[in-house]
């Protein structure tokens, strides 16, 4: 059971149809809606919702307008919080501009522009004309409106970059970084851009919007406006972000090149701990542990690896009080509840359950998730209808249909007609129809 539930401690993965996965950790979440909160309010997205991705493509977008898409690629490789922010802006760039119903719009467009000229070219052939002419003109239209859509989405590129550049000066923060961010992507990608046609990619060439946003920042309205930096505090709990997923999804070779054990910082201390905790090395992960706990006694966050260390030992009440000390210090937390709720559901003491059950039902009105569906069956009996109920939930939000209508019908047998659970149970069941 330990294995299976330490899978979900500390970050919850979610499953999504398309097999990727999204990480629903509190800490990631709150530091970087903080850091991108000057530009999501000036945007007119004051209640964006932070999503991150767990893939190591170097890639983030908005979708509905407030759910913003942050993949963990990105993350663990721009260096600063104003090139995040820059980021964030040329995707609500996006979004300002209506680049997506615009695309929509002119594939549709497109669409019809290729069947007409396909028509043309049956029309050359059924007419006794050139059959090569015919074919030619019927092979020809699809390249035409793939030309046309590339070039189309290059110009939306160039129009979010300008976009989020206004942003940035809006929101008082030095458009810079998006010097920063197109260095890294040059970096990674001159080798191969020199290479291609730039006609035959959706995006300007890295090197041409570098270009573009230096020239912006030579202008002289610019370079005479005073910019907010961050503070030292925010660079840090980004760095602590960063170390956290490191720590967490890379291989042993880049972990120490990125955070050698001679790197006494928090954040390195931090990457190595989580490290050893998921290798094994519960040791190793202690010292670190404690060694950030003595250091930083008000982070939440350094309580709540406490707990995933102490339960990993098998040490249930000292992780109960790393939990709730942690909570103390950062309330409202969904994860570190779900965590806490894990704990609490195996250790099996006298209200343990009751108190999980709680703290689950508290999550779902919240920020509801798959593991607190997980978590709230098991504080049932295995033969009580409100476990097949909340496990029916778990698969529905897996985007697991199969299992979610199982379970639901098993839920619909058991419980009585009416009851809440009965009545969610039926929702689902009829859902599928």
């Amino acid at each position: 059971m330990r294995r299976v539930i330490v899978v979900f401690l500390c970050m919850i993965f979610c499953a999504t149809a398309n097999a990727a996965s999204i990480i629903q950790d509190t800490e990631i979440e709150s530091v970087i809606t903080e850091i991108i909160k000057p530009v999501t309010d000036v945007a007119g997205v004051p209640n964006a919702k932070i999503r991150i991705v767990n893939d190591d493509n170097f890639n983030a977008f908005v979708m509905g307008g407030t759910d913003i898409y942050i993949y963990t690629g990105l993350l663990t490789r721009i260096r600063t919080p104003n090139a995040l922010r820059a980021v964030i802006a040329h995707e609500l760039g996006h979004t300002i501009g209506g680049h997506m119903a615009q695309m929509s719009a002119r594939m549709e467009s497109e669409m019809r522009r290729t069947m007409m000229i396909q028509a043309l070219g049956i029309g050359l052939m059924l007419a006794g004309g050139n059959p090569s002419l015919g074919a030619g003109v019927m092979a020809g239209a699809s390249g035409i409106a793939r030309q046309s859509m590339l070039a189309f989405s290059r110009d939306e590129e160039r129009v979010a970059d300008d976009m989020g550049f206004d942003l940035m000066v809006r929101a008082g923060y030095n458009p810079n970084g998006f010097v920063d961010v197109f260095e890294q992507m040059n970096d990674m990608t001159s080798h191969i851009e020199s290479r291609i046609n730039p006609n035959a990619i959706n995006h300007p060439l890295t090197s041409e919007r570098l270009k573009n946003v230096r020239d912006k920042l030579a202008n002289s309205d610019i370079k005479s406006k005073k910019f907010k930096s961050d503070s030292a505090t925010t660079n840090k709990k980004y760095d602590m972000v960063r170390a956290k997923l490191v720590g967490y999804l890379d291989d042993a070779t880049r972990i120490h090149t990125l955070y050698p054990n001679a790197d006494k910082s928090d954040a390195a201390i931090y990457a190595r701990a989580i490290a050893n905790m998921r290798w094994g090395n519960l040791s190793g992960a202690a010292v670190g542990t404690r060694t950030l706990v003595a250091r930083n006694s008000k982070n939440p966050y350094f309580y709540e690896l406490l707990g995933d260390l102490e339960y990993r030992y098998g040490h249930y009440d000292a992780a109960v009080d790393a939990y709730e000390h942690a909570l103390k210090l950062r309330p409202n937390s969904p994860q570190i509840e779900t965590a806490l709720a894990l704990v609490l559901v195996e250790r099996g003491g006298v209200g343990d359950a009751d108190r999980a059950a709680e703290l689950c039902r508290r999550i779902i009105l919240i920020d509801a998730s798959p593991m607190a569906y997980w978590v709230l069956a098991r504080t049932f009996d295995a033969d009580d209808g409100r476990a097949d109920w909340a496990m029916a939930e778990f698969y529905r939000m897996q985007n697991k249909p199969d299992k979610s209508r199982e379970y639901a019908r098993r839920a619909v047998g058991r419980l009585k007609p009416g009851t809440p659970e009965y009545i969610k149970s039926n929702d689902i069941l009829n859902s599928a129809k």
